[in-house]
């Protein structure tokens, strides 16, 4: 079976990689006001250059920045476009892992002004990601977070009434942020957007649908509108750009918030979501069976996320070839490929698992896509 040769390739990443210890230390310097912002951006320079000499080695065609230079893999963007800004209150997130739950109170947003886009968000990052790949034969990939995560936290109650009393003049305005957004990434030269979202693999949640419903919101048909404004969204994206999206139920400290397999959204997920390709989690029972696959039509691609970032353990290569078997009952092998089910470092803190155990799964991703499709 043929290479792809556009993304995304059978073997591929979703992007966040492990920090190194220089760049938290780094980072600790500039929080206690001992290296300043350039210092600060050198230091993440010389991990950049690290991160995609890494990845090109294994034998990866994308590369990413690792996201090395935001401390989440969302709100480094959200705060960046015009109208939203930090709330005061915090968000009280529970994951949950094999030993038990763990908390997170990240701050909130709020929506307290028209939403618009000032600059091109990650715009000198996508850059020197681009230039540090030049000559690797590898293909820049730029994660951002979707639509969807500017709302699916606070919904109709984060936004300024007096800003929007209408919350479709709020999506409207969203989805033409969102629109600049990627036609500046493409003047810049970026061929390969990635819109992670949480929203879509949550709603496949009973207890989140039941959370949402009880603050009075439409839990039935929340994934329909989320669909609906990625699609404005990308409607007028660049012709060389492809526009995938990750979604997930959480990844923190190797901690996730929701389980349910994707039968929910499947339908409207798959059958109207005008993106090129969708990386889903598929590392545990969590996620489901394959079943819901069905629903993808031809031409779109589906990246099997089969090795878990959550534990250093390594799997089994033969196992992984049996469940992308399994997988190609619902959808043609030919669509399919394979990665690592989410980033190694959704936040700066990341999962547990060290830097060689990092790079053996991105190996293994590598060498079992070779030997299923050649």
């Amino acid at each position: 079976m043929a290479r792809r040769l556009e993304p995304p390739f059978r073997a591929d990443h979703v992007g966040s990689l492990l920090r190194p210890a220089a760049l938290l230390e780094a980072r600790e310097q500039a929080a206690r006001g001992e290296l300043d912002a350039a210092g600060l951006r050198a230091a993440e320079d010389v991990a950049v250059r690290d991160a995609v000499a890494l990845q090109s080695e294994t034998g990866l065609q994308t590369v990413t920045d690792g996201e090395f230079r935001r401390s989440t893999w969302h709100m480094d963007f959200i705060y960046r476009l015009a109208g939203v800004s930090r709330a005061q209150e915090t968000l009280h997130v529970t994951f949950h892992n094999e030993a038990g739950d763990l908390d997170w109170a990240p701050a909130a947003l709020k929506v307290d002004g028209r939403i618009g886009l000032r600059e091109t968000i990650f715009g000198d990052d996508f850059t020197f990601l681009r230039d540090a790949a030049e000559g690797t034969g590898t293909t820049p990939k730029l994660t951002i977070p979707s639509p969807s995560m500017v709302h699916y936290r606070g919904g109709r109650a984060a936004l300024d009434p007096a800003v929007y009393p209408d919350e479709g003049e709020f999506w409207d305005d969203l989805s033409r942020a969102y629109a600049a957004e990627l036609a500046g990434l493409g003047e810049l030269g970026c061929t390969h957007v990635q819109l992670d979202d949480t929203s879509l693999a949550y709603l496949n949640d009973p207890a989140q649908r039941e959370a949402l419903q009880g603050q009075g919101r439409d839990a039935a048909h929340q994934h329909e509108r989320y669909v609906r404004q990625m699609n404005a969204a990308i409607a007028d994206r660049p012709a060389s750009m492809r526009v995938t999206t990750h979604l997930c139920r959480g990844n923190f400290r190797s901690s996730w918030v929701a389980s349910g397999g994707y039968d929910f959204v499947a339908e409207v997920l798959f059958g109207e979501l005008a993106v090129d390709g969708y990386f889903l989690e598929f590392d545990d029972e969590r996620s489901g069976g394959f079943e819901p696959l069905r629903f993808v039509p031809p031409g779109k691609t589906v990246v099997l996320g089969l090795v878990t970032t959550k534990r250093g353990a390594l799997e089994d290569k033969d196992a992984l070839k049996r469940r992308i078997d399994e997988a190609a009952r619902y959808v043609p092998l030919e669509q399919l490929c394979l990665s690592p089910q989410c980033g190694f470092s959704s936040t700066v803190e990341g999962n547990s698992l060290t830097a060689e155990e990092q790079r053996a799964k991105l190996r293994l991703v590598v060498e079992t896509a070779a030997e299923v499709w050649g």
